[in-house]
């Protein structure tokens, strides 16, 4: 029986140019201008580079340790929380309360390559916000002491003032390996969209840049944040940025979508000429002469005589026999009276039903910090709890230009929460099934401020309330339309009424493994405490997640408890993995997990099973589980 390790698990082509185009997929932050930087492209492999040649490239104090920090394994887990959870057992939803670095690690496995949009609202990098400082040797207990969850060698949460020497480079150093893991789990056609201001745009920009590649790189949005003027300072700043990167930016143009129509777009379709095709408005079909070729220069006679010639510096975007067949199609609009400069009719029946996106997000349409704060005051009874939420409309337009409405997206820097809360209600709006997965460092709320005052000690006990709070207010608007009308929600399905409301919480630990330290002062006390190598604070519930973490499985797979010879079975995704961490195993269990095969007949035929090592009932029983579950064609064995 394999011991299962805690720690792992025309012309011919130009092949150059091909393998380059490959490693460029694969590792675009080993390509500086084009061209391999091997340097790079050796610490990307894991072999780190000291006092390499300089050469243009983005970079800066500490970056090759960062990139480091992101291919080091985390040591750590996740453990179930389901006392703080809503429909633990059912739901989709994951909400992970730990340092997102050690999170997105341990995700790796899991969720590879399976998140269709990643929204993040990080630090800012003011001189007031918290910038996590990152330990390169152990980042597990780094965590735990700064979160108060062990005791402290001297790190204080403080946050990353502008005296401090390293105040951009702390930031570049938190940031880097954090959007390198982030690119890992994010499908061909996803993207990613981080909010940010003036103090680390550029920065940001070039660092992921150096992440994506430059050609991934999508654009930099412009968001109204506020529409006040601030008379206290030199000028009056109101506008934020969301700078946005595709995985690959070609799958992500073709999968790109339209904003719904608003009324007031709806409104500019007409009908003026009763066409058969119903409402149409007409669109210039001039453009500028540098992207025109030499059949796109002529003059154009209206239906009244008219000769139309063209505006200086431009061409027609169709060529003269193009306009004359769409003309007698009735698809030039010459005016009323026939002597009009001629446009093209657009047909509203004919048009993918939406609006391109630009580039600037005015406070109309997805409101501001200001309204974003008065709105989560009122959810928690107009207590003031977080100063800086997004608004739930401007996550809402990310997603609809996005994601997949049965999709997965992630937020790693989740705060309050807004994007659960964007993701429940765009569920309702448009029937979807999005899963959300919500990341969110333990950060303790400051003793004076209101949220601290109100009970909630940390960043993460309020986001995971908020959440609590719109799953309950969106059940009740919902059973209040039911007694009103008697009948299904307007414009929703039965199916949309059974909408995942619910979230998973899982937190990050250290592993539930002891580790082998032997005290040799005291060595027969070492061996009688490793008799179990499972922590004796760690349930079989926690040891099952590290196991679906070290496997790959989705983390909201069907989880099924069993009976079998008096001892519990865990059953997870349908027969996918079958754990039993009982002592005193007999074959009367083994046969009983045997058979499950058959009942389950899981996905490819592959049932991969899990005992602890030292839970059999004697050795003989131990040498012929092996022998029984291959019987049943269950090959994949390993103990803890």
């Amino acid at each position: 029986m394999q011991k299962l390790d805690p720690n792992t698990d025309g012309k011919t082509m130009d092949i150059v140019t091909e393998n380059i185009s490959k490693l460029k997929e694969l590792f675009p932050e080993a390509f500086t201008e084009g061209k391999v930087d091997f340097d790079a492209l050796k610490e990307v492999l894991g072999e780190y580079v000291e006092d390499r040649e300089e050469r243009y490239s983005f970079t800066w104090n500490g970056k090759s340790k960062a990139r480091m920090l992101a291919q080091n394994p985390s040591t750590g887990t996740l453990r179930p929380c389901p006392e703080e959870s809503v429909n633990f057992d059912t739901t989709q939803n994951l909400f992970i309360e730990g340092d997102n670095l050690e999170v997105l690690k341990l995700l790796q496995k899991s969720y590879y390559g399976k998140i269709k949009m990643i929204y993040i609202d990080p630090p800012y990098n003011t001189g007031n916000d918290f910038v996590y400082p990152d330990n390169f040797q152990d980042n597990i207990r780094n965590y735990l002491e700064l979160t108060g969850q062990i005791t402290a060698d001297g790190f204080k949460i403080s946050p990353n003032s502008e005296t401090n020497g390293r105040y951009h480079t702390d930031w570049l150093n938190m940031m880097y390996p954090r959007l390198v893991l982030a690119r890992n789990l994010l499908m061909d056609s996803g993207s990613i969209w981080i909010s940010i201001d003036d103090h680390e745009l550029s920065n940001l920009i070039n660092m992921a840049r150096d992440v994506f590649g430059d050609e991934n790189f999508v654009s930099c949005f412009i968001w109204q944040k506020r529409k006040t003027r601030e008379n206290r300072k030199v000028f009056s700043v109101n506008h934020d940025y969301i700078v946005c990167f595709a995985k690959n930016i070609k799958l992500f143009e073709t999968t790109r979508k339209l904003l719904p129509l608003t009324e007031e777009a709806r409104a500019r379709y007409k009908n003026p000429d009763n066409d058969s095709r119903g409402d149409w408005q007409s669109v210039a079909i001039t453009a500028q002469a540098g992207h025109g070729t030499k059949n796109q220069f002529y003059s154009i006679t209206t239906p009244s005589g008219k000769v139309v010639e063209l505006p200086s510096g431009n061409c027609w975007r169709f060529t003269k026999e193009k306009v004359e067949k769409m003309a007698a199609d009735n698809r030039i609009w010459f005016g009323t009276n026939g002597d009009n400069v001629p446009r093209q009719k657009v047909f509203l029946d004919e048009i993918e039903a939406g609006l391109t996106p630009h580039t600037m997000w005015l406070a109309e349409e997805v409101n501001t910090t200001d309204y974003a704060k008065r709105r989560l005051n009122e959810m928690f009874d107009g207590k003031a709890v977080f100063e800086t939420p997004k608004p739930v409309e401007l996550i809402k337009r990310i997603m609809q230009i996005s994601d997949d409405p049965d999709g997965i997206f992630l937020d790693f820097f989740s705060g309050s929460c807004p994007t659960a809360h964007a993701s429940f209600e765009l569920n309702i709006t448009d029937d979807g099934s999005r899963k959300f997965i919500m990341v969110q460092l333990p950060e303790p709320c400051l003793e004076k401020t209101i949220a601290h005052i109100a009970g909630y000690k940390t960043i993460a006990e309020i986001g995971k309330e908020r959440i609590r709070r719109v799953i309950k207010k969106i059940k009740a608007e919902q059973e209040e339309k039911k007694t009103q009308e008697a009948t299904t929600l307007p414009g929703m399905s039965e199916e949309t009424q059974q909408l995942d409301l619910g979230f998973k919480v899982l937190k990050l630990d250290s592993t539930n493994i002891k580790p082998w330290e032997v005290d040799f002062d005291n060595y027969e006390s070492t061996l009688e405490d490793y008799i179990t190598n499972i922590k004796s604070d760690r349930s079989e519930e926690d040891v099952l997640y590290e196991i679906l973490l070290k496997y790959g499985l989705d983390l909201t797979l069907p989880i099924e408890e069993r009976i079998i010879a008096d001892k519990k079975v865990f059953i997870v995704g349908l027969g996918a993995l079958v754990l039993c961490l009982a002592d005193g195993i007999t074959l009367d269990v083994v046969e009983g997990i045997a058979e499950l095969k058959e009942e389950f007949s899981p996905e490819d035929d592959m049932m991969r099973v899990v005992f602890k090592d030292n839970g059999f009932d004697n050795d003989v029983v131990k040498t012929n589980t092996i022998q029984i579950l291959r019987q049943h064609g269950i090959t994949d064995v390993k103990s803890l």
